[in-house]
């Protein structure tokens, strides 16, 4: 592997920082040859410890309640919500897609916010207002109502993804935050469990009180986030010198060298320039359009996950509890992600992969006319999420200026958007069981991941070679919150 010897600390430091990494090789991926197995001081030990303790109990629970709360209307569909609403197919549709057009006007604004307010305080009223918003969903009797109830709930669910992303981000290395991410997306796949494990016990309440099955999910799920928001406002620490934290002297020191690393330094001014930056940048694009077509098959997932198990001649209790299923691939999607990421140090590879196996998965549920088989592709399909996860983990590594990871980020979630809302209206009753035209869209779309991910690497690896190749050595402090097209001595992990 082509390497040279480290030309400057500044990447890391911001300035000559004369001790044992002076001595590191790095290589053309990004990477120094010890970044993931160099030894921790016991006092930076203590210092993760510390931030994973009071951080990722709370960021876990939020995303948990995130997915899960966008899902009930799934859960919904199999305790009769459509036969007692009387909502037709296109309406289930619609109510599925309206919740990312909320999702999608909410972004900009975010943006805004994220700059402008404290992220720790700022999740907390979201999380609660969208909490409120679910339990106000059960009072709905017609589709006027809870489309309007489901707007608004993804428009305060939208800011929640960029800011658990920011979050982790700013407290975390860069070698540190791929198993980060990963642990928070892992609980959108503990929702699914969760939610078919939930959706069984309502069932078995029956109407209870004389309010109809599907309510009770809404009310009970909605009060619990509620409530967790609150708690968050009051306890979420959103900086890494926190008082909450009960730093001593080395552990400050520590959390500059770590906030040098991770290339992200708060700031309430809007750099123009760097948003410009990511405008003309292929890659940039490259990542945008593959979120716009990963998420065509996730608006699809999520909505109809419950339809689709229906549609290989399960009935609508058994179909919920393999939607448990659905869960648990995903968690082992994820983890074993990770692990590859781990061991190959190849992000980018590894999410080509798994959309290779999800492409499999469709095909499987779209030309194989075995029940079993139908449901083992629909288990590979959702691969699609641990891609997705390390596309986000590879722009939260390769992206710096606070400015410009706004801005990714926030945009991201506009193509995000923009996939989630018109995946579920691909879908046609007409169509049913095979939704042969759906299906031939989500594997066309992924197969253009694919080739988009590809090039988005390839751009990466040939500005870090330049780099390298550089015998120019510039001095840079984390301080100027430079971006990583302005610091010459920044270099992409692929």
């Amino acid at each position: 592997m082509e390497s040279l010897e480290k030309r400057s600390n500044n990447s890391l430091y911001g300035y000559n920082h004369h001790n044992q990494y002076e001595t590191e090789t790095i290589d053309q991926y990004g990477l120094y040859r010890e970044d993931e197995d160099m030894p921790m001081s016991m006092e930076e030990k203590s210092l993760v410890r510390k931030i994973d303790f009071f951080l990722m109990p709370i960021i876990c629970t939020i995303d948990f309640l995130q997915f899960l709360d966008k899902s009930t209307i799934n859960y919904a569909a199999a305790l009769d919500f459509k036969q007692d609403l009387n909502i037709d197919g296109r309406q289930y549709s619609l109510i599925g897609s309206i919740f990312y057009l909320g999702y999608l006007l909410f972004q900009l604004p975010n943006n805004y916010f994220l700059q402008r307010i404290a992220v720790g305080k700022y999740i907390g009223i979201i999380v609660f207002l969208w909490g409120s918003v679910l339990v106000c969903t059960a009072a709905g009797t017609n589709f006027s109502q809870i489309a309007a109830m489901r707007f608004l709930l993804g428009f305060f669910e939208a800011g929640v993804y960029p800011s658990l992303t920011l979050l982790v981000s700013t407290f975390y290395r860069r070698s540190e935050q791929a198993a980060r991410l990963g642990a928070f997306w892992l609980c959108n796949g503990v929702a699914l469990v969760v939610g078919g494990l939930i959706t069984y016990g309502i069932d078995q309440m029956g109407n209870a009180r004389g309010l109809p099955k599907w309510k009770w999910i809404m009310i009970i799920l909605g009060s619990i986030t509620a409530f967790v928001g609150i708690f968050s406002f009051f306890f979420l620490i959103d900086n890494p010198k926190s008082p909450a934290l009960h730093l001593n002297a080395e552990q400050e020191i520590l959390v500059e060298e770590r906030t040098r690393d991770n290339a992200v330094v708060r700031t309430t001014n809007i750099k123009k320039e760097q948003i410009m930056e990511a405008l003309k940048e292929v890659r940039f694009w490259c990542l945008c359009f593959s979120c716009l077509f990963i998420n065509l098959q996730n608006g699809a997932m999520t909505t109809y996950n419950t339809q689709f198990a229906m549609s290989f001649g399960f009935t609508g209790l058994q179909a919920v509890l393999l939607s448990v299923g659905t869960g648990g691939a995903d968690i082992l999607f994820i983890v074993g992600a990770i692990y590859c990421v781990h061991k190959t140090k190849q992000t980018i590879y590894t999410a080509v992969g798994l959309m290779i196996i999800d492409i499999i998965g469709l095909i499987l549920m779209l030309v194989i006319p075995i029940t079993h088989v139908k449901l083992l592709g629909f288990y590979l399909a959702w691969s699609y999420c641990a891609a997705y996860v390390l596309m986000v983990t590879s722009i939260s590594n390769n992206v710096s200026g606070y400015t410009k990871k706004i801005f990714y980020n926030g945009v991201l979630m506009i193509f995000y958007t923009i996939g989630n809302f018109c995946g579920p209206l691909m879908i046609v009753e007409s169509q049913a069981p095979t939704y042969i035209g759906a299906m031939l869209g989500y594997i066309c779309a992924n197969v253009v991941v694919v080739i988009l991910l590809l090039i988005a690497r390839w751009k990466m690896a040939v500005i870090n070679k330049e780099r390298l190749s550089s015998k120019t050595v510039v001095m840079t402090h984390v301080e100027d919150d430079l971006s990583d097209i302005q610091d010459s001595n920044f270099l992409y992990r692929l």
